[in-house]
Protein backbone atom coordinates (compact mmCIF):
# COMPACT_ATOMS: atom_id res chain seq x y z
CA UNK A 1 0.00 0.00 0.00
CA UNK A 2 2.78 2.32 -0.95
CA UNK A 3 0.28 4.63 -1.93
CA UNK A 4 -1.45 5.09 1.31
CA UNK A 5 1.43 5.22 3.22
CA UNK A 6 3.27 7.33 1.15
CA UNK A 7 1.46 10.37 1.60
CA UNK A 8 -0.18 10.28 4.95
CA UNK A 9 0.90 10.31 8.14
CA UNK A 10 -1.33 9.59 10.44
CA UNK A 11 -0.65 10.28 14.17
CA UNK A 12 -3.47 10.28 17.24
CA UNK A 13 -3.76 13.60 18.61
CA UNK A 14 -2.26 14.71 22.12
CA UNK A 15 -5.94 16.41 23.30
CA UNK A 16 -9.29 16.12 22.71
CA UNK A 17 -10.17 19.13 20.53
CA UNK A 18 -13.03 20.51 18.92
CA UNK A 19 -13.08 19.30 14.86
CA UNK A 20 -12.61 22.86 13.26
CA UNK A 21 -15.03 22.35 10.22
CA UNK A 22 -13.85 25.65 9.03
CA UNK A 23 -10.09 24.41 8.25
CA UNK A 24 -9.67 22.92 4.64
CA UNK A 25 -6.48 21.27 6.44
CA UNK A 26 -7.89 19.40 9.71
CA UNK A 27 -8.06 15.70 9.25
CA UNK A 28 -11.35 13.79 9.51
CA UNK A 29 -10.06 10.35 11.05
CA UNK A 30 -12.87 6.95 9.81
CA UNK A 31 -12.11 3.60 10.94
CA UNK A 32 -13.79 0.97 8.52
CA UNK A 33 -12.52 -1.61 10.48
CA UNK A 34 -14.96 -0.66 13.40
CA UNK A 35 -17.46 1.45 11.50
CA UNK A 36 -19.58 0.06 8.51
CA UNK A 37 -20.63 3.53 7.27
CA UNK A 38 -16.91 4.31 7.38
CA UNK A 39 -16.28 0.90 5.06
CA UNK A 40 -19.03 2.12 2.86
CA UNK A 41 -17.68 5.72 2.37
CA UNK A 42 -14.06 4.44 1.83
CA UNK A 43 -15.43 2.40 -1.22
CA UNK A 44 -17.38 5.42 -2.33
CA UNK A 45 -13.62 7.00 -2.08
CA UNK A 46 -12.02 4.34 -4.10
CA UNK A 47 -14.85 4.13 -6.73
CA UNK A 48 -14.21 7.79 -7.34
CA UNK A 49 -10.44 8.46 -6.98
CA UNK A 50 -7.05 7.92 -9.44
CA UNK A 51 -6.32 3.84 -10.48
CA UNK A 52 -3.42 3.37 -8.51
CA UNK A 53 -5.02 4.73 -5.12
CA UNK A 54 -8.27 2.77 -6.09
CA UNK A 55 -6.37 -0.62 -6.51
CA UNK A 56 -4.89 -0.07 -3.21
CA UNK A 57 -8.02 1.21 -0.94
CA UNK A 58 -9.54 -2.29 -3.08
CA UNK A 59 -6.80 -4.07 -1.09
CA UNK A 60 -7.29 -2.70 2.06
CA UNK A 61 -11.42 -3.20 1.76
CA UNK A 62 -11.03 -6.96 0.87
CA UNK A 63 -8.63 -7.30 4.07
CA UNK A 64 -11.43 -5.82 5.80
CA UNK A 65 -14.24 -8.04 4.85
CA UNK A 66 -12.12 -11.01 4.94
CA UNK A 67 -11.06 -10.18 8.59
CA UNK A 68 -13.21 -10.30 11.59
CA UNK A 69 -16.34 -8.11 12.31
CA UNK A 70 -15.15 -5.51 14.85
CA UNK A 71 -17.68 -2.80 15.96
CA UNK A 72 -16.40 0.45 18.29
CA UNK A 73 -18.87 3.06 19.84
CA UNK A 74 -19.73 4.94 16.97
CA UNK A 75 -19.42 1.27 14.60
CA UNK A 76 -22.24 -0.39 16.87
CA UNK A 77 -24.61 2.41 16.46
CA UNK A 78 -24.21 2.95 12.75
CA UNK A 79 -24.80 -0.56 12.48
CA UNK A 80 -27.64 -0.85 14.60
CA UNK A 81 -29.31 2.70 12.96
CA UNK A 82 -28.71 0.60 9.53
CA UNK A 83 -30.48 -2.73 10.44
CA UNK A 84 -33.57 -0.52 11.39
CA UNK A 85 -33.78 1.88 8.41
CA UNK A 86 -36.61 -0.08 6.29
CA UNK A 87 -35.27 -0.91 2.86
CA UNK A 88 -37.16 0.52 0.04
CA UNK A 89 -39.59 -1.52 -1.80
CA UNK A 90 -38.57 -2.28 -5.45
CA UNK A 91 -40.75 -0.10 -7.79
CA UNK A 92 -42.64 -2.35 -10.17
CA UNK A 93 -44.01 -1.80 -13.56
CA UNK A 94 -47.41 -2.51 -14.13
CA UNK A 95 -48.30 -4.98 -16.34
CA UNK A 96 -49.79 -3.63 -20.19
CA UNK A 97 -50.85 -6.05 -22.74
CA UNK A 98 -49.07 -5.42 -25.39
CA UNK A 99 -50.80 -4.10 -28.61
CA UNK A 100 -50.00 -7.68 -30.77
CA UNK A 101 -52.49 -9.17 -28.20
CA UNK A 102 -54.51 -6.35 -27.66
CA UNK A 103 -55.63 -6.11 -31.01
CA UNK A 104 -55.71 -10.24 -31.48
CA UNK A 105 -58.29 -10.42 -28.83
CA UNK A 106 -60.62 -8.01 -30.71
CA UNK A 107 -60.06 -9.17 -33.99
CA UNK A 108 -61.48 -12.47 -32.29
CA UNK A 109 -65.22 -13.17 -33.22
CA UNK A 110 -67.33 -14.01 -31.28
CA UNK A 111 -70.52 -16.72 -32.06
CA UNK A 112 -73.39 -15.98 -31.23
CA UNK A 113 -76.08 -18.50 -30.37
CA UNK A 114 -79.53 -18.00 -31.78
Amino acid sequence: MAELTRRYIVMQMATEGPFDIADPDAPFVLKPWKDPAALRALMAYRDHCYEELAREIDQWVSAIEAGPELRGGVGSRNEAATAARARPAAKRKPKVKSKAKVSKQSKKKVKRRS
